[in-house]
């Protein structure tokens, strides 16, 4: 039986990622410290591994030395498990946390996926399965934003701020703070 919630099957892991990122704001380590933990639990994560040999750690930003990722599994909206990881990175003093879904894992928990965002289906029709993924993800980032406020928040495939300027299209979603809270931006393409 093929398991997307098996940490060790290597097939899981592959595609690409389906990623939400927080863009936390200033290098300050408590602050990403915080931010770990509170990612894994408004996502729901189970277990908390690292490294090669998927050792258990705790959800903490010191975690992050052991393999560079930690790894888990989460249930979809759909209420199916898939594994999932997370990341972090400090680009010219700004910290950034990442929570992927592998599309690998994705793909054979929902068929519509096929081979997104390669396939012939990854148009504005992949938006079927997307929009509510991305609406799922914004609102783990809400929860976030609740206990650690950031800059603001990207959804989509291997995600960064794409945007057309020839058409308006956007192929991610974004979140961006607003006086009462985060504001959400869908992806329209």
């Amino acid at each position: 039986m093929i398991a997307a919630d098996d940490l060790r099957d290597p097939e899981n892991w592959t595609g690409g990622f389906y990623e939400l990122i927080l863009v936390l704001g200033a290098a300050d380590d408590a602050r990403l410290d915080r931010a770990v933990g509170a990612l894994w639990r408004a996502a729901g994560v189970r277990e908390c591994r690292a490294g090669v040999d998927l050792v258990e750690v705790a959800p903490c930003a010191d975690s992050f030395a052991i393999g560079g990722h930690l790894r888990g599994t989460l249930t979809l909206p759909s209420v199916k498990r898939v594994v999932c990881g997370s990341y972090t990175s400090r680009y010219e003093g700004v910290d950034i946390l990442n929570l992927y879904l592998p599309l690998g894992a994705l793909a054979r928990v929902d068929k519509r996926i096929g081979g997104y965002p390669f396939d012939q289906r990854s148009g504005v029709e992949s938006l079927i399965w997307r929009a509510p993924l991305d609406r799922w993800l914004a609102d783990i980032a809400v929860t976030v934003y609740a206990d650690v406020p950031f800059a603001r928040a990207v959804i989509g495939f291997e995600a960064d701020d794409e945007f057309d300027t020839t058409t308006g299209a956007s192929y991610v979603a974004r979140l961006t703070p607003v006086a009462n809270g985060m504001e959400y931006h869908p992806a329209t393409a």
